[in-house]
């Protein structure tokens, strides 16, 4: 377990002078940032008076928890004992989908039959290969990912990076850096398939074995002929042939070097294809999670040591606290968080055809909203100058509370703002992140100063005045409620032989010590007793689930389809650039954004290639406007060869700074990105965006 530098550099963040001190209350327009001291009596009163009013309004229906990843995180949250006091008073409505990784859960399940298809890293000491697509793990710290890799290619493993950036992974791990335009990843994957078939590379003996949907003996009954994909890269429905030539002109990736990964891939065992998130956030990205899970069944890379079956890539052996006790939730009916906006603004506008899951018809809009250490509302939102002027319209959300470190540009929006506690204020239980297997106890080692408090804190009080203190609290304070869970996860886990909490106090953390772990190994040891979880029982090539949905964005065979806002999008002679975004070493997400030591590490720049620089005039740190049909961001040009000409790239999470005109000055991304949801999960696809970007002239 090692320190990363945003870990180092928290101390700073937690004493900043900017850190927000005390409770306070709108006064001005919603977004203009104008706000009053009050008491944290006044505070709690004003959200216990207001949730009665609206819940007994609308309904619980209209009562919303937003999505969070920040200082909420971890065994005991705000964020998931908000839930417990909404459900206790009647419930809210929920959302469903992971920003970060939804839409890959999402389709992994249609290959495998679950999502977890990841080992873990112990498995991989053997690997003689490994491709890393838009994988980043030495800028995202993904656990301790990029150590293991970093010990690997000390022992030779050979590493390429498929990114259309030259990111630190790439400069650091790779033997061979392949980029290519984005949303076009379903397109190499497929003449990588059709190279590896045709030139007699595949397993055949696995393929028999273990798939459906190969070729055209080994179909699903009930499906016409040539659907299979042998027929699909042969060109025997569409007339044409899936060659790396072809594949050439929609990627930009040369086709011997299509020609060389296939082969490499296929012949060198045991080799591993890593997928990041990144390629997944496209609207396209539920297809290249599918196809890399494609590529590793046709060489025979699942179940096996030193192998990966690609797709989601999460580990099914990761242990977990029992967590915060949310109850049961009386409303049934979920949105995708992509659909929170809409349901919003106009509730009977979200369909189920939107994702709208337990109703055909919300009863209400959101009336009031929850936003505890999440900075999603008017930041990590795609398209946030639309999420902003709903926001702003007092006679759509009528209540928002947001509780936060710092004055976010998402905490603007605030009608009540609180100011929160860092974990180094209070007691947590830390759990496993990336493909790590841990908990860590979190102490509580400094006293929060001026007025801040827990979000359990001021929830009692709310709690309180609500007439459910007891129910709520069952009396126990924040170090209770650890001990809690922790003496429930050891009785839950009864072998691991876990610590008391007092021993707890002593080791600060528990290790779980796992045998090495490899995904389907057993379905493919044993498959007549242990049959993959699908439909037929058998890694399907081809889903006959997904082509009874009869979707043109869904095939039921994952390939390349192009995508809205790709390059061949008509769109395109308008906006010619993709603008691409990276998960940086200085924050994560939009957290730690405000801390000055982080902010030297790397600065917001757009990276552009002088290809694309020097027909426009811009030069190395020239002032530069990126903009689309949404919106207007001004930042820094950073003009690098490390990314593809056709493609600009800038660093995810920096804080939204609008002008009175609505052009951004932080190099905010999502001012730019698209809340078009994607077709399978009902996802996010934050990384497909068109834009052009020309020198600013000052006035």
């Amino acid at each position: 377990m090692r320190a990363c530098v945003r870990g180092r550099g928290y101390r700073k963040f937690v004493y900043h002078p900017d850190r927000l001190k005390y409770p306070m209350k709108r006064v001005g327009k919603r977004g203009e940032g104008k706000f009053q001291r009050i008491s944290w009596d006044e505070a709690t009163t004003l959200i216990a008076d207001n949730l009665k009013r609206i819940t007994a309004k609308y309904g619980p229906e209209s009562r919303f928890m937003h999505n969070n990843t920040a200082t909420s995180g971890g065994a005991f949250s705000g964020d998931g004992m908000m839930k417990r006091l909404l459900n206790i008073t009647g419930g809210y409505l929920s959302y469903y989908h992971s920003v970060s990784l939804g839409n890959t859960v999402a389709a992994t399940p249609y290959t495998y039959g679950a999502a977890a298809s990841g080992n873990s890293l112990d498995t991989l000491k053997e690997t003689k290969l490994v491709i890393l697509w838009g994988h980043n793990p030495t800028e995202s710290i993904f656990g301790h990912t990029n150590h293991y890799f970093q010990q690997m290619k000390q022992n030779g493993t050979r590493f390429v990076v498929v990114d259309p950036r030259y990111s630190d992974t790439a400069s650091s791990l790779a033997d061979e850096w392949i980029p290519l335009l984005p949303t076009t990843d379903n397109a190499l994957m497929d003449a990588m398939m059709y190279v590896i078939i045709s030139e007699n590379l595949h397993d055949k003996a696995f393929i028999t074995r273990y798939t459906l949907g190969f070729d055209e003996a080994s179909m699903p009954e009930g499906v016409p002929e040539n659907e299979s994909l042998v027929a699909y890269l042969m060109g025997q429905k569409d007339g044409v042939v899936k060659t790396p030539e072809w594949a050439e002109k929609i990627t930009h990736v040369p086709a011997q070097t299509i020609r060389q990964l296939a082969r490499d891939y296929a012949t060198t065992k045991p080799a591993a294809l890593i997928q990041g998130w990144g390629p997944q956030r496209h609207n396209c990205g539920e297809r290249s999670a599918r196809g890399s899970t494609i590529l590793a069944t046709i060489t025979g890379n699942v179940g096996i040591m030193g192998g990966w079956a690609a797709g989601y890539g999460g580990c099914a052996n990761r242990k977990f606290t029992t967590g915060t006790e949310t109850l049961d939730n009386p409303v049934k009916e979920k949105i995708s968080i992509m659909n929170w906006v809409q349901a919003a603004d106009d509730a009977s506008k979200v369909t189920q055809e939107d994702g709208l899951v337990g109703a055909e018809k919300l009863k209400s809009n959101i009336r009031i909203l929850f936003s505890l250490a999440g900075n999603y509302l008017a930041n990590q939102n795609p398209d946030v100058n639309q999420a902003a002027k709903v926001l702003e319209d007092e006679s759509k959300i009528e209540f928002i509370v947001v509780s936060d470190l710092y004055m976010t540009p998402s905490a603007r929006y605030a009608d009540v703002l609180l100011p929160e506690t860092s974990f180094m204020e209070r007691w947590n239980i830390g759990e496993t992140w990336g493909t790590g297997s841990y908990l860590v106890l979190s102490e509580k080692v400094i006293e929060p100063e001026f007025e801040r408090r827990s979000d359990y804190e001021w929830q009692r009080e709310v709690a309180a005045k609500l007439g459910v203190e007891a129910e709520f609290s069952q009396g126990r304070d924040e170090k209770q409620w650890i001990e809690h869970i922790w003496e429930k996860t050891r009785q839950a886990m009864p072998d691991e032989k876990l610590p008391t909490f007092e021993e707890l106090q002593v080791k600060r953390r528990h290790l779980f010590k796992s045998a090495p772990w490899i995904a389907f190994e057993e379905n493919i040891r044993d498959p007549q007793n242990h049959p993959f979880p699908t439909p037929s029982g058998k890694i399907e090539i081809f889903s006959k689930r997904l082509y009874d949905m009869q979707h043109p964005e869904i095939p039921a065979l994952s390939h390349y389809v192009p995508a809205h806002e790709g390059p061949e999008d008509p769109l395109a002679k308008q906006y010619p650039l993709q603008l691409i975004t990276w998960k940086g070493k200085n924050r994560a997400n939009s957290t730690q954004y405000a801390n000055p030591w982080l902010q030297e590490v790397q600065t917001q720049k757009l990276w552009i290639n002088p290809l694309d620089a020097q027909p426009r005039g811009i030069q190395q740190g020239d002032k530069v406007r990126i903009h689309n049909e949404r919106g207007v961001s001004l930042v820094d040009a950073e003009v690098t060869q490390r990314i593809m000409p056709g493609v600009v790239a800038m660093q995810a999470g920096a804080w939204w700074q609008p002008d009175a005109q609505g052009v951004d000055h932080g190099g905010c991304a999502n001012v730019l990105s698209s809340s078009r949801i994607t077709a399978l999960a009902k996802g996010n696809s934050h990384q497909t965006m068109l834009v052009e970007v020309g020198k600013h002239e000052s006035v």
